[in-house]
């Protein structure tokens, strides 16, 4: 579409960036250099968004004298980009109607939330929050997780390294330590369910550690993986083919769109829904209130009738709102034969609570039973449904802010903002005895989630290569195919070179996914091994697999 254009800002030349009208290749590990230094252009050209800043930002003021003043070219020249590409790019985000979309390689950059708000401050500035042609709150089903307010003195936190949860996850690179240390309240026992912490968690020398040392492992698992022949008991899962399920980040916009998936073939042992093991294992710990007759007896015969007594049951049973989906699980999941499908029908009982006027929107008649309405509909249509359509001309009503306004000051960042310096950010970037930049993890064709055991699925040769820049090769004497040693802080390996055009000199790109033991072999190299579980971001503990310095030598160098 020659009207669109499309800008690509990655340290790779990634499958995207070869088909982008225009690719900033910044040095890897300034993106936060990158970004704050784009918005202080922007401010000092004067393209800021004035009219969104004073409609709908709060604290404005308190950020402004961060970028005002900042050395725009000495940020440029340390990242390693033309003033003139990127001045270009600038102003075509702040004066024309564009979006954004950022991944891991944001996320998981050195400086991982400090990315993630300069990029908010950036839309911000410009005013891509909420409006249509920027970026949108999509609506949803169901959030990915709760609000978990760190600044609230009720919000638990770690007990050993003291980090507080986002959206009421605890970060899985703090876990090793919480399992080793010597207090008290530490982790004594685990229930692990649909992952793999030895091959998809960072530093797998201290997992494995960890996880020898935990009174009890309990983990719910489609296949034998390596967190699993560690446990000390195994739950069957069913697998996608065999169960009900579904995915909660569609993020669709306007309309919401929402799949039940269906069990396609009968389940063979004695696999169970992960939803149905939880409410059996929540029933055997004798933690549910007694259930009455009646609910079992309503939802053999109308879910209507269902709904209406179980509503009063909850009225009358304050505390058994905590255990809903395994009383509906129990009860109405016995008549569908799914403890999930029980849940779905749940989640959209209560989905009109908030969604009432979205549900409206998409076509749906205002009524108690909506959500029946809603489930019979996804029910009927195996590939999806929308069930609900957002206002694309209010989209900054989902701001849940007291004042409806976005507030642009963190006072939490605001030291770590002022590191965030030319002069600083190029001593920081100097990794002394490790000269190169591995990129710890990547999506490749023929990258895929653990459960894939049997490595005959993977017909690509050579795999799980270590990808090296030609200079780079050139420089070491290193040959396509011969293998060199890789090492960082956690631990090394060996593993063969493939010279490719995606990373830039001193930087090496290492797929993820493999390292899996089967049939008593070890296929591949487990990237998590050269990971260390300190090598994370200061407030959220995210790991920083996509800068990973490290040590390259060739097998005869030592």
């Amino acid at each position: 579409d020659p009207s669109k254009r499309l800008i690509v800002v990655d340290p790779l030349r990634s499958e995207t960036a070869r088909r982008a009208n225009t690719h900033l290749q910044p040095r890897i590990g300034t993106i936060a250099l990158f970004l704050k230094t784009l918005i202080a252009m922007i401010l000092q050209e004067g393209w800021e968004n004035k009219e969104f800043l004073a409609r709908h930002c709060e604290g404005f003021e308190r950020i402004e004298g961060w970028f005002r003043h900042f050395d725009v070219a000495s940020g440029l020249r340390v990242c390693g980009l033309n003033p003139a590409a990127v001045r270009e790019v600038a102003r075509i985000y702040a004066t024309e109607p564009t979006a954004m979309r950022t991944d891991l390689g944001l996320l998981m950059d050195r400086q991982s939330t400090m990315n993630s708000y300069l990029e908010m401050i950036l839309m911000a500035v410009c005013g891509r929050i909420g409006t249509p042609g920027g970026n949108v709150f999509p609506g949803h089903l169901m959030p990915l997780g709760p609000h978990t307010d760190e600044r609230d003195p009720r919000t638990w936190r770690t007990v050993e390294t003291g980090f507080a949860p986002s959206m009421g996850y605890f970060p899985p690179n703090v876990l090793p330590e919480e399992i080793l240390s010597n207090k008290a309240e530490r982790t004594r026992a685990l229930i692990v369910s649909g992952s793999n912490p030895l091959r998809s968690y960072a530093d797998t020398l201290l997992y494995e550690k960890a996880f020898r040392q935990l009174d009890l492992l309990v983990t719910i698992e489609v296949a034998l993986s390596e967190t699993a022949r560690l446990s000390h008991y195994v739950l069957p899962a069913r697998s996608g083919y065999e169960k009900w399920d579904a995915a909660f980040f569609s993020l669709t916009f306007p309309e919401v769109y929402f799949q039940i998936r269906r069990p396609c073939c009968e389940p063979e042992g004695e696999a169970l829904e992960e939803g149905e093991i939880f409410t059996r294992l929540a029933d055997a710990l004798g933690i549910l209130p007694s259930i009455p007759e009646v609910l079992f007896h309503r939802a053999r015969e109308d879910r209507g009738f269902f709904a209406m007594e179980l509503m009063q049951f909850l009225g009358a049973e304050k505390k058994a709102g905590r255990f809903l989906p395994f009383i509906v699980a129990k009860t109405l999941g016995r008549q569908l034969g799914s403890a999930h499908l029980s849940a779905l029908w749940g989640l959209l009982m209560m989905y009109p609570q908030h969604a009432s006027e979205e549900i409206a929107r998409a076509g749906y008649e205002p009524s108690p039973l909506v959500g029946e309405e809603l489930f019979k509909t996804l029910l009927d249509h195996p590939e999806g449904a929308v069930i609900a359509k957002r206002s694309e001309q209010e989209n900054l009503n989902a701001l849940r802010t007291p004042d409806k306004k976005i507030h642009l000051h963190i006072e939490e960042m605001e030291a770590w903002m002022r590191e965030i310096e030319p002069k600083v950010e190029e001593e920081r970037l100097k990794n002394g005895s490790y000269p190169f930049v591995l990129v710890a993890g990547r999506h490749f064709p023929y990258t895929a989630n653990t459960i894939m055991r049997d490595p005959e699925w993977n017909r690509r040769k050579p795999v799980c290569t270590l990808l090296m820049n030609e200079e780079d090769a050139r420089t070491l004497g290193i040959r396509k195919g011969s293998e060199v040693r890789l090492a960082t802080e956690a631990s090394e390996v060996t593993v063969a070179v493939e010279v490719s055009d995606i990373p830039p000199p001193g930087t090496v790109v290492l797929p993820h996914g493999f390292g899996l033991v089967y049939g008593g072999e070890i296929y591949g190299v487990n990237v998590n091994q050269l990971t260390k579980n300190t090598h994370r971001d200061r407030l959220h503990a995210t790991p920083l697999h996509r800068y990973v310095p490290c040590r390259i030598e060739t097998m005869g160098m030592r």
